[in-house]
This record gives structure tokens, sequence and C-alpha cells, in this order.
């Protein structure tokens, strides 16, 4: 009976936090969702070429404005680094687009209070200064080259790899009529769930970790690891030990805010609460993912410089809040006591969970389903997949029940919608296919090309190019395919032909486009 006890206690703190934080949860991931469904990844790479001050501050600004979970971020950073962002600038965007967000605001202030919300943002930009100037100093161009080369080999077998090379925006038109229209609602029903699906275990771990530490874990065995005895070193030990235990607790992004509240009540300092909010992009999970997009080396650097950046920044904003009288005393925590009731919480919560059944029928209705099952299969399984003309979405010809035959070439569909969409005006949507280089002819879904080199390593991408295997034109601005071979780079229309190509790459190199 004890033991059930304690356990239904744990479970009750967990509800407690999780229904005080659902709107402000779910007002977020809405606000993610429409700024990805307005503005283009290519976009944002084709602005994030270049590693300056300008760079920075884009990297800054669009990774605050597309929030998603840490996996999600590491995805999207690796999606925009293939499409022609600087290594700096994508890594940039990944630590704005976890610690710059609203939703993490908003959770924040519900559970902490604006003091923390004011350290994290201004931390926030702290961090990511300090990674700009160690990169700068520290980073070099061989190191770059050499993550590059991996990032092309292949696709990492991640739920979240899709999401993050997933594109539905609408660039075209005036701004509400893209915001308001039916294709619209499809995408940002699409993105919602995509960042629901990405987080709901981070989450649902990082509320069931926080409730049990709160129940189960005596603040006197906390305020012994924090050294509350010793306020001195504790404002020294809090953002040190922040990060490793961030580090070991494989919760991230928003899930982590739970975490957080647990140790601000056990007595870790200001800062150390701040250095454990930013280190979520360097839990194990994910420094493994680092290892497989860009290397050994590369994944053990990354790991060394943001450790320092999110601990140094943890340190000096706690201390210029203390300087300041900013930083909070009291470490008493009330949301591990505070039942639902019938407020404003409990309104606002009802009437997201409203809209979010809403947009849940949308997602079903329009593909979600065969999306999500897309995005999970082996990486030697997508190299099938073609994309909907309509909605851009990956699609499998050979479950797909939705297809059109136009000018002898098969187009394949996620919905009766988007086939429907077709249908009322093929051209359109033929022509974005073809630019695109997504256009579905001899079995292939097209792209390929190679590149040049401009004086300080920067690549300039060709207009167009040719497979080296199947000998289609392709566009190497968005191709998803490529190899690196003795300092050139090799565009493939499809994952079949890159596989050809690296098998033996010296059969095609030699009648290859230069």
């Amino acid at each position: 009976m004890f033991v059930l006890n304690a356990i239904l206690h744990a479970l009750q703190i967990s509800f407690f936090m999780f229904w005080e934080v659902l709107w402000p949860l779910a007002f977020g991931f809405l606000l993610s969702a429409v700024v990805q469904t307005v503005v283009s990844k290519r976009a944002v790479a084709s602005a994030l070429g270049r590693p300056n001050l300008k760079g920075f501050a884009l990297a800054c600004g669009f990774g605050a404005a597309s929030s998603s979970c840490s996996y999600a971020a590491v995805a999207v950073g690796r999606a925009l680094f293939r499409r022609g962002a600087s290594f700096v600038n994508a890594i940039i965007f990944e630590f704005a687009s976890t610690n710059l967000v609203f939703e993490l605001g908003l959770v924040l202030l519900i559970l902490l209070g604006w003091q923390f919300v004011a350290a994290e943002f201004a931390g926030g930009l702290l961090m990511a200064v300090i990674l700009w100037i160690i990169f700068k100093f520290t980073l070099r161009q061989r190191m770059v080259d050499q993550a590059k080369r991996q990032a092309e080999r292949g696709i990492v077998a991640s739920t979240m790899e899709g999401h993050g090379e997933m594109d539905m925006s609408i660039t075209e038109g005036p701004f509400l009529a893209r915001l308001f229209s039916p294709r619209a609602f499809t995408a940002i029903s699409h993105y919602f769930y995509m960042d629901v699906y990405s987080l709901y275990l981070d989450l649902g771990l990082g509320f069931l970790i926080a409730g049990a530490l709160a129940a189960w874990v005596p603040n006197s065995w906390w305020q012994a690891l924090f050294l509350t005895n010793h306020p001195v070193l504790n404002e020294f030990w809090g953002p040190l030990i922040g990060p490793v235990i961030s580090m070991l607790s494989f919760v991230c992004s928003v899930g982590n805010v739970p975490l957080a509240v647990v140790l601000w009540n056990g007595g870790i300092s200001f800062g150390g609460v701040i250095s454990f909010i930013f280190a979520d992009l360097i839990i194990l999970p994910i420094i493994n993912i680092y290892r497989k997009y860009y290397g050994g080396r590369m994944s053990l650097y990354l790991l060394g410089v943001s450790y320092l950046a999110m601990a140094l920044a943890g340190f000096l904003i706690g201390g210029a809040f203390q300087l300041f009288g900013l930083a909070p005393t009291n470490h008493h925590v009330a949301i591990f006591e505070t039942s639902p009731t019938w407020n404003y919480t409990t309104f606002r919560d009802t009437a997201f969970v409203a809209l979010m059944a809403v947009m849940a029928w949308r997602f079903l209705t329009t593909g979600g389903v065969e999306m999500l099952r897309a995005m999970a299969r082996p990486p030697d399984e997508k190299m099938n997949l073609v994309k909907d003309p309509v909605c851009g979405m990956s699609v499998d010809p050979a479950t797909a029940k939705e297809k059109v035959e136009h000018a002898g070439v098969k187009y394949y569909f996620c919905s009766a919608g988007c086939r429907s969409t077709f249908e009322k005006d093929p051209a359109r949507y033929t022509a974005q296919v073809v630019s695109a280089g997504h256009a579905v002819a001899a079995g292939h879904e097209g792209h390929s090309h190679m590149s040049t080199a401009m004086p300080g390593g920067e690549m300039e991408q060709p207009q167009s190019a040719i497979d080296p295997v199947c000998g289609m034109t392709v566009d190497p601005n968005t191709a998803e395919y490529r190899s690196f071979q003795k300092g050139d780079t090799y565009y493939f229309c499809s994952a079949g032909c890159k596989e050809s190509f690296d098998k033996d790459p010296a059969k095609y190199m030699s009648g290859a486009k230069k």
C-alpha cells in the first residue's frame, strides 16, 4: 500500500504540473506551426549562408521563430546545412530554436516566474554570442568540410529526420491569403502534430520524472548535492552541475522545465537552473546523433564548446541577476501542491483541447498518419518515396490510394483533398514540381550536379547539373542526395542513384559533367 500511495502521489504531482502548462504548450506549438507554414526552409537556408554578424542575427531570429523539440532542431539544422547554410549558423539556429522560443517562455512563466523567463532569453542570446565567438576562433574549415561530407553520406534512422527535411511551407501570394487558406490549415495541422509527435516522449518523461523526484527525493539530498550551505560555492557549482544533470536525464526541450522546477525547489542556484535548461542539446542521445550526422570528432567538439557556453552563460546571467537584485530567493514551488480548479487556466486548457481536436481531425483526414509512417521508415525504404506535388509530403507510390496520371507522368498524393486540388489546376503544380526537381519520371524524383568552390571555403551552386548515374538534369539548390569525391560534389536525383555511385565512384566520375 505504501508503494502504491507513493506512485499515485508522484503521478498526481506530474498531472498538476502538466495541467498548468497545457494551454501555453499548445499555444506555442500553434505559433511554431504557423511560422513553419509561411516560411520556407530553403529561404531560411539561403539567408544563413555566411557565418558573419548578419548570418548570426538571422540564425537567432529564424531559430526563435521556428521553435521545435531538440531532436527536430538537430534534424532541421542538418537540413539547413545541407541546403547551403553555414555550419556555424546551422548550430546557432538549433540553439535558438530550443532556447529562445515562445512556448518555453510561457511554461517557465507559469511554473517558475518572470525572472526565469527574462534570464532564459537574455542568457540564450548570451550563450549564442559565446558559441559564435568560440566557433570563430576554434572551428577549422577542415572540420567543417569533414562534417559536410558526413552529412551528405546518408540519413540517420531517426523518426525526426523526416521532420527536418519536410517542407510544406506556402510562400506564394499575399500573406493573409496564404495564412487563412484551406491548404495552410492543413499544413498548420501537420506541423502542429509533428511537433507534438516529436515531443510527446520528452514531455511525458519530463513530467513523470519530475513528479517522481519531487515526491520521492527529500530536499535534504538536493541541498547537499547543490552545496546550499555554502552560498558562494553554490553560485559557481550550480552552472557547472546543471548541464551534467541534463545530459544524464535524457529529457530535452520543454520537457526539461519540470525537472528544472524540481532542481530549483531542491536548492540549485538561479544560474544553475538556466544552464540546466540550456543543456537540452547535449543530452547523450543527441550527441550520438551529432556523431552520425557530422562524425565523431565534430560531435566531441560540439559537446565541449556547448558545455562551456552553457555553463558560462548560466554563471554570468545568474551573477548579473544577483547583482541587480532580480534573482528570486524563495525556492519553494507551490505548483507541486496546486490541484486543478475552475479558473482561467482550466478554461484556456479546455479551449485549446477543442482546437487541438479540430486540427487532429484535419491531420487524420489529410494523410497525417501516412506521413508519420513515411518518416519512421528506415533509410533504405525512403529511397522509394515521392513527394505530393500539392503539399510536399512524402508518399509511398506502392501504397498511395490517390494518384493521377498527367502528361504521361504519374503523381501520387497523401489524400483525396490534395488530389482534387491538383486536378483543378494541374499546370500550377506540375510547374512547381519540375522547377523544384521532383518530377517523377523513369522512376526518379529529380535532383543532381556538382559545385565549385569560392574563396573562403563557401560553395557556389550551379544552376543545373547532370546526375552522373542516370543522366537526368537536376537542380543542385534543392538536391537532397549528394556525394563528395576528391574535392567535388556530385548531385543525384534519388537515393538509388547515390547508392550506385557510392558503390563504384570511379565508374561514373569519368563521365560526370564538371
